[in-house]
Order: C-alpha cells, then structure tokens, then sequence
C-alpha cells in the first residue's frame, strides 16, 4: 500500500489507527524466511516489486502471491512463469489472475496503471524468435500503463520492412528493440530516429549467436548514439526502463 494512501485512509476514518500500524509493521519489508517482499518498492521507484517465477516453487510463488494481496499492491505480475504454475495460482487465488502466454508473464490486476495518453512506447522485434521477449517487454508496458505500438519482424534481413514505421517510431517516447542472432538491428533504428532505444538480445541464433552473448556485444558494441542495452533475454527491464522514459516525459513519474 502506498504510504499516502494509507494516511489518507486512516484521516477518513476507513482505517482504525492500529489497523494502519499493524500495516506500517510489514514496512519496509516482510519476511517470509525464502524470501523478503519489498513492500516499499512503490514509494521508492514508482511500481511494486515483480515476481521471477523462474526457480521457485509453485508453494513460494503462492505463498508471495498471498502476502502482496494482504498488502493492497496495485497490480502483481510474475515473470517467467509456466501455463503449469498459472493454472495453479488460477485454482488456490481464483479467475481474476491472468496469463499472457506468449510473454510467459502472469499478473492479478487491481486497478489500471496511469495511461500515458500523449506518449507510447514502440516494441519493435527484428523475427518471430524474438516473439515471447518482445511480447514480455510489451505487456509489462501496458500493464504499467503505458500505451504500446507493436512493429514485429522487420529484421536486417529485409530491413525495408521497417520503413513502412518511421512515424510511428520518431513519434515514440522510447523504442525497444528485441533481436537475436547478430543482433543488428538496434544500431539501424537508433541511426534512423532521434528517440532513445533499450536494446534487448535475444538467445536466438545458431551455434556462434552463444545463446545471445554475439547479439549483446554487436549492441554493446552499436556505432549508433543513443542505445542502451539490458540482460539476454531481458524483455522486462526495457520495459521498466522505457516505462521511466515515457513517464517522465508526459510528466508521470
């Protein structure tokens, strides 16, 4: 729960005083023993801490699924998860949780996130590999609240295909760009428009791609101003990250 909020409940008279304490005693955070939910992560950054589903337990992802509902959060979302493990939660939590299949990304949506009306985010992949990471950077987007404009397959390999898109992306707040093998195409994008690009490598290519290492050293390595570069694979922080662009230039964050 936000801090704010909370007083404002408690100066309404919603919230008994102790009912407010008894709150304020999980703050900052709330020990499970496997694991610290970080309850002040809203206050402190502006969205509340994301679930990595990947290497836990269907039980702990429950378990912190149930503790964040107690804590009012605004919307919950949980990363690299399973159609086993939503279809899990779906049973002890109940039909309000969604899954996002191709993002392989679940989320219990409480109230919509600020739509940043005169702003979006363009998502653009280079193939259909690129798909699922692409997707994950898309949804976390629009679940934050962020108006999102999907440009999927336009790759180096038939670059023409992104002409058609130019407005759409010199008109972005901020552009994430998705691609796997060489991983070139951040570096043509970003020398085509004066917007700020979150590059995105991808594990997708043959045996030399390494599982995406070609692909972040070519972005690492971009000749072109303006890119920034996350984690392998890391559709969610350019989402986050092209999330703050688009807030702080329509005045959100």
């Amino acid at each position: 729960m936000d801090v704010r909020e909370l007083l404002e409940r408690v100066k309404r008279g919603d919230l008994s005083v102790d009912e407010g304490v008894n709150i304020l005693r999980k703050l900052p955070f709330e020990d499970l023993d496997f694991a610290k939910i970080d309850h002040h992560r809203k206050l402190r950054r502006g969205m509340s801490e994301v679930i990595f589903c990947e290497g836990k337990t269907k039980e702990q992802v429950l378990k912190i699924f149930e503790h964040m509902l107690q804590s009012d959060a605004v919307n919950i979302i949980g990363t690299r998860a399973s159609k086993d493990l939503y279809e899990y939660l779906k049973e002890k939590i109940g039909d309000e949780i969604l899954y996002y299949e191709d993002a392989r990304l679940i989320c219990l949506r409480r109230r919509e996130g600020i739509k940043n009306i005169k702003g979006h985010v363009s998502v653009v992949s280079a193939g259909t590999a690129d798909f699922s990471v692409a997707e994950e950077a898309a949804v976390v987007l629009e679940i934050l609240g962020n108006n999102v404009k999907r440009i999927y397959d336009v790759g180096v390999a038939g670059v023409h295909r992104l002409f058609p898109y130019i407005d759409d992306l010199q008109s972005s707040s901020a552009i994430v760009v998705v691609a796997g093998m060489e991983g070139a195409l951040p570096s043509v994008v970003a020398g085509l428009v004066s917007k700020p690009v979150i590059a995105v490598p991808t594990s997708v290519g043959y045996g030399a791609n390494f599982r995406g290492v070609s692909a972040l050293l070519t972005m690492l390595n971009s000749c072109s101003s303006g890119v920034a570069v996350v984690n392998i694979d890391n559709g969610f922080g350019a989402a986050v990250f092209a999330h703050m662009i688009n807030s702080l230039v329509n005045g959100n964050l």
